[in-house]
């Protein structure tokens, strides 16, 4: 996937502005008119997609604390275009979860779906990382509610349906053992949410 480094992206800006304007003050607005265009797409792009792709891209990679950095450097989240906040909120979730941190983790989780997804792909993802959050919590039911709305998508990619048969059929065996109170997953102790599973496409 191509993406632009972030900071060639930040001087590609700076530098079409100062000399888009210099220019354009010293000799004329056509003169100025190309750098003032490069700066100017430079940054539309940056504040529509801001760095979610090359952050996907590490958290794929496993480099955790490379795309908390680089997330960061999204200083807009409010004006990312409505898919890529989403899938902005859903990266912030993901690396919650390597925290261990279920409250943030919740939090991101319910912002992406209230952002809003281009498919039921990705809307099942989100509700599995909350359906997992619950059952890490014990809380059954609320892990029961979260399945039943992944049921109500038309999810067509199969490794988001395996998931989902397998955490149902965890969800299950964590009822069958609620007498003892240990519920299980995966036959451990304890459920594991937020493994690895299919990234958000980034368009």
């Amino acid at each position: 996937m191509f993406t632009i480094n972030i900071y060639v992206r930040f001087a590609a800006i700076v530098a079409g502005f100062i000399l888009g304007i210099g220019l354009w003050a010293a000799y004329g607005f056509w003169y100025g008119f190309p750098f003032l265009l490069i700066g100017i797409i430079m940054f539309a792009g940056y504040i529509m997609f801001g760095t979610i792709m090359s952050s996907f891209m590490m958290i794929q990679s496993q480099n955790f604390d490379g795309a908390e950095k680089r997330l960061g450097l999204t200083y807009f989240p409010k004006f990312l275009i409505s898919m890529v906040r989403s899938q902005f909120f859903m990266a912030k979730s993901t690396l919650a979860m390597q925290k261990k941190d279920f409250e943030s983790a919740e939090n991101w989780t319910n912002q992406a779906i209230q952002a809003g997804f281009n498919s039921d792909n990705e809307k099942a993802i989100a509700f599995l990382q909350l359906a997992g959050i619950a059952a890490n919590r014990n809380k059954r039911n609320v892990a029961q509610n979260h399945l039943n709305e992944i049921k109500k998508l038309n999810i067509t990619e199969k490794m988001i349906s395996d998931q989902v048969k397998e955490f149902e059929k965890q969800l299950k065996l964590m009822a069958q053992a609620n007498g003892t109170g240990v519920p299980m997953m995966m036959g451990r102790p304890g459920f594991r949410p937020g493994g690895k599973r299919p990234m958000p496409r980034v368009r």
